[in-house]
């Protein structure tokens, strides 16, 4: 087991060399400090505490800038803790980098999701209305609120209230691709939350073993300096054909010049 704390992008897409389009959702990871490492001694169990994006001392409480102190570290504004992983392959203070993760792994991302602000139950949850005519008087109603024997609304009852804003996780996306220089992952489709927001990747609770054939990726860095070298070779030899061109037309109109002048002499 083992993870990385990042920010969620947004979502572009990408084509491989075959010439297919997937689409990826951008996760920006910045090296993340092992602020604790909690053993079965000290603490019961093994797990690591990491830290993501640092903030500044003055907004920081003195429990929090001596945890900090501990790992040699500034104060983090966010810290997760990831259970099942080998303590010995960390050191208090350690970073971790994109380069966790290599294409093709199935990973397990979480976040958390859109907020919707207070709705009913038919976007809630998906309810079908009742009749809009024939004096039906019940339109988007809650439905029934319980039966008769225990005389109150029975526990789990589904009621209008505030959408989203949950923790989510979806299991088993793939890493199509990882981008060491600019500390970035980009996971093959949809991520949880909204731009901006906090994500947790993780190695797949299912398929933890699994690591897929990636195709490789176009880079368009690359081809965009291909393609300027070639436009300027094709500029210059369009000039030079040009400029041969011109030298030719301005020969045949000085010569047509002189041909009457000569004949007028003679």
């Amino acid at each position: 087991m083992k993870g990385i704390l990042g920010r969620k992008e947004g979502m572009t897409q990408v084509f491989s060399k075959s010439g297919k389009l997937t689409p990826v959702t951008v996760v920006s990871v910045e090296p993340n400090v092992v602020m604790q490492i909690k053993t079965k001694e000290t603490d019961g169990y093994e797990a690591i505490q990491l830290g993501f994006t640092s903030k500044k001392e003055k907004h920081s409480s003195k429990p929090e800038l001596g945890h900090a102190k501990k790992a040699e570290s500034s104060p983090k504004r966010f810290l997760k803790e990831i259970k099942g992983v080998d303590i010995s392959n960390y050191s208090l203070g350690q970073e971790v980098k994109a380069d966790l993760f290599e294409a093709g792994e199935v990973v397990d991302v979480t976040g958390i999701s859109k907020g919707k602000g207070f709705q009913g139950v038919i976007k809630r949850y998906n309810q079908t209305r009742g009749p809009m005519g024939h004096g039906s008087q019940y339109h988007r109603g809650v439905g029934s609120m319980g039966t008769m024997l225990p005389m109150h609304v029975l526990k789990g009852k589904k009621l209008p209230g505030h959408m989203g804003f949950e923790t989510v996780t979806i299991q088993n996306l793939e890493v199509l691709s990882v981008d060491i220089e600019n500390n970035v992952i980009l996971v093959k489709g949809n991520v949880p939350g909204a731009k901006g927001s906090l994500v947790l990747i993780k190695t797949a609770v299912k398929n933890k073993d699994t690591k897929n054939d990636v195709e490789e990726l176009i880079s368009f860095i690359e081809n965009t300096e291909e393609d300027v070298v070639e436009e300027a070779i094709e500029e210059e030899t369009v000039s030079e054909d040009a400029t041969e061109e011109t030298v030719e037309e301005e020969v045949k109109e000085t010569a047509e010049e002189t041909e009457p002048s000569q004949e007028v002499t003679e």
